[in-house]
């Protein structure tokens, strides 16, 4: 309750609270916006300067130009569960016309026990509340996973985990280990690839993922997503329709136990990562830079370490790392976002805090 207190008051924005780093390209300043949160999630940027961020335990927050913190109501149901809860938080392509904002939540089956759901719901012209929330999505009980991205055409993919229980990712019938996608109103897209086929779940898009928590679009519109191994065996993927990325047949990392996984690092008919981590970083979040701010840095790939503390800058199609950037802020990057302006936004779960950085001119 006393952190909760906290949070309500004393979320300030901190100028002056900022550290300049040197990295390969120039030296970079980190400004802190806001803290006092629990289990920073998610970042997404409303227009007019504002940001939504959501906490695991279920709050979702306003965050204005300078920094204040101000909790929204209206909140769909969200149950906090391990690695569930209130996940995602995404502004929609058409929020001027329709002011809607999509979330990724967990929730509890009547069947028993939790799984992942999806909620449009519309904000408030004041930004205080969430109105005529609408459940648009609720996956076959047993997993969680949230992080999403919305095309051009106003499709939405989202990610789905599969939740320890390996071989689910390689069952169709189920949405566990994939990305998945849909329409804005929750309806299955005729041209998603498994539909029609016999027992599939429509909503497959790819399959054969482990714990997708990194997914966006570069600026050619092809979509990517990064993935948790087990002991090494990290992912980044290109992500395709209908392709199978191997989970748990193929993988470079080995169980915690280190036994063997599946059948070894390659099999027919299952696609090959473009860059692979051993040993594991823990990714998360995930940003493919416009170069706004940072020429040098237009397509590469920023990625955030929850194990290792750290921001990876890598190579455009994320084939190579070119530098690692650890500081005091870097304690479990949760989440990265680009910003309309350029600067990249960090949210810090191991230091309940959101991080903005700038080129340090």
């Amino acid at each position: 309750m006393l952190r909760i207190l906290c949070a309500l008051f004393c979320l300030t924005f901190h100028a002056a609270n900022a550290q300049t780093l040197a990295t390969k390209t120039g030296d970079i300043r980190v400004e802190t916006v806001a803290q006092g949160f629990e289990t920073p999630w998610s970042l997404a940027f409303l227009p007019g300067g504002h940001a939504l961020l959501s906490e695991r335990e279920g709050r979702l927050w306003l965050l204005d130009g300078a920094g204040q913190a101000q909790p929204l109501s209206g909140l769909p149901e969200v149950v906090p569960s391990g690695q569930g809860g209130l996940l995602e938080v995404l502004v929609a392509r058409d929020f001027a016309t329709s002011r809607h904002i999509f979330l990724s939540h967990t929730v509890r089956h009547a069947a028993g026990g939790t799984g992942l759901a999806i909620t449009r719901a519309q904000l408030s012209r004041d930004q205080t509340t969430l109105q005529n929330p609408r459940r648009i999505f609720e996956m076959t009980p047993g997993a969680s996973g949230g992080r999403m991205v919305q095309d051009a055409s106003g499709r939405l993919f989202f990610t789905i985990g599969d939740r320890g229980a390996d071989a689910t990712a390689q069952d169709i019938t189920r949405h566990n280990g994939s990305v998945l996608r849909i329409n804005s109103d929750g309806t299955v897209p005729r041209d998603n690839p498994l539909v029609g086929l016999a027992g599939a779940v429509p909503e497959l898009y790819s399959v054969g993922h482990r714990n997708p928590q990194g997914l966006a679009f570069d600026a050619k519109g092809q979509l990517w997503a990064h993935e948790h191994g087990a002991r090494g065996g990290d992912e980044i993927n290109r992500i395709l329709p209908g392709r199978n990325y191997g989970w748990p047949v193929i993988s470079y990392g080995t169980h915690y136990s280190g036994l063997k996984i599946g059948v070894g690092t390659a099999r027919a008919g299952m696609e090959q990562p473009v860059f692979y981590w051993d040993p594991s970083i823990a990714p998360s979040g995930l940003v493919i830079y416009s170069g706004r701010l940072w020429p040098d840095w237009a397509g590469q790939f920023l990625v955030g370490s929850l194990n290792s503390d750290m921001i990876i800058r890598l190579a455009p199609g994320g084939t190579a790392e070119l530098e690692r950037i650890s500081a005091p802020q870097t304690a479990r990057v949760r989440d990265l976002r680009e910003a309309p302006d350029g600067s990249l936004w960090m949210l810090s779960e191991g230091n309940g805090a959101v991080y903005r950085v700038t080129p340090a001119r």
